[in-house]
């Protein structure tokens, strides 16, 4: 079990303190190795191994606690002495009810709980309701190239690794946890992917959603895939369909894309106005929550190279901290504005500076914007080391692991 420093880094501040940690993320990014590092972390600390109550909601185990009442009545009895409970409740979205019982918990017993689920949508709504004011979210995404070099013993300041290389692999491999942990072929790794991709479509979209129209949900999967970077909404999509003679209404669309939206298949960016610095409603685009998705479904496309890589710059600028939008500048586009707090950058990526008109393309539109924060130009190259009037240019897999 490899430590996710990343995120004990955010939860461990928050341990004892009066709020509910929800743990948010994919199938099998890792949420539930957290929450074993959390109650490892408890222990550590003096904290007795009988006053910790773990339940893993994917386990036949509790089967019978997968209701309200049958859950709090279980955890109320196994916490029968006074003092402090830890509770760690995986994937607790199986319960029905789950948010009373967090509620009822945290007003009648001394406790401090850690929840995690693998749909966003349980941030809204109910829990909203109960817990107002009382709960912290953490959202677990898959491995980082900088967490993958540590799952490969691999250290990304060692000046005999190879880094393009390893990104190489990377890129190749995505991060999903379980393919790191032994030495899988590709093939093999598409169909682990691809069993994870199922499991979340059936169990977090189609069951969840009440999705009838399963074909349609996975032509509209494939589009958003084949897609990766350009700009997407409902209306394109429901085009498409109309060019291949298949009448598509636009609201099961815009429906289809939040239900993979919520199960964090894929994940929206809105467009950001750069002069005006307010929100835009169109034109937004749409990336996969891990690039291994993609070929498990379509196989590896060397086409889509620049969407990918497009990609794994704006998860590692959420893994960051950043809200990522796509930049609108006058007539041009900046493919990522990120922001955390007072701080912002600006990122172009793009697979190659094959040519002059490449290079200009890709750096005017950062020369374009009058301020003084950073700016960036990602590509693949490896001899170009030019930077131009401010605006730097890094090799992505030196930019992945750059303090930013």
């Amino acid at each position: 079990m490899i430590n996710r420093e990343q995120y004990m880094e955010q939860i461990v501040p928050f341990i004892d303190k009066p709020f509910v940690k929800v743990i948010t993320g994919i199938r099998r990014s890792g949420k539930s190795v957290v929450l074993r590092l959390i109650r490892d972390e408890l222990l550590r600390r003096g904290v007795r191994e009988e006053r910790i109550i773990y339940l893993n909601f994917e386990s036949f185990q509790w089967i019978d606690l997968k209701e309200a009442k049958a859950l709090y009545a279980y955890i109320r009895g196994q916490a029968g002495d006074a003092g402090k409970y830890y509770i760690l409740l995986d994937e607790i979205q199986e319960v029905d009810g789950w948010e009373k019982v967090v509620n009822s918990l945290l007003v009648d017993l001394d406790t401090d709980i850690y929840v995690t689920g693998s749909n966003s949508r349980m941030l809204s709504s109910e829990l909203a309701t109960y817990l107002t004011g009382r709960y912290v979210a953490f959202h677990v995404m898959t491995l980082s190239f900088r967490e993958y070099l540590t799952f490969h013993d691999l250290q990304a300041n060692d000046p005999t690794l190879n880094r393009k290389e390893e990104f190489q692999k990377y890129l190749r491999m995505g991060g999903f946890p379980a393919i790191h942990t032994a030495d899988y072929g590709y093939e093999a790794i598409y169909k682990i992917v691809y069993d994870i991709y199922s499991s979340v479509i059936l169990r977090d979209t189609v069951q969840r959603h009440n999705i009838r129209n399963v074909e349609l949900l996975e032509r509209v999967v494939k589009f958003v895939f084949d897609n990766i970077g350009n700009k997407l909404n409902a209306k394109n999509i429901a085009d498409y369909f109309k060019s291949q003679q298949r009448r598509v209404d636009m609201n099961t669309i815009y429906n289809y894309l939040n239900a993979l939206e919520s199960a964090f298949i894929i994940q929206r960016i809105p467009r950001y106005d750069i002069k005006g610095k307010e929100i835009l409603q169109t034109n937004e685009k749409y990336f996969v929550s891990d690039l291994s998705l993609i070929y498990s479904v379509m196989g590896y496309r060397d086409r889509l190279i620049a969407g990918m890589l497009e990609n794994l710059v704006c998860l590692e600028l959420k893994r960051r901290g950043y809200e990522v939008y796509v930049g609108k500048q006058d007539d041009k586009e900046v493919d990522f504005v990120a922001i955390r707090r007072e701080e912002k950058i600006y990122v172009q990526v793009t697979y190659q500076l094959a040519s002059q008109a490449t290079v200009e393309r890709e750096f005017a539109p950062l020369l374009a914007i009058n301020d003084h924060y950073p700016k960036y130009v990602v590509s693949m190259d490896s001899l170009w080391q030019d930077n131009v009037e401010g605006v730097r240019h890094r090799h992505i897999a030196d930019f992945l692991l750059d303090d930013i």
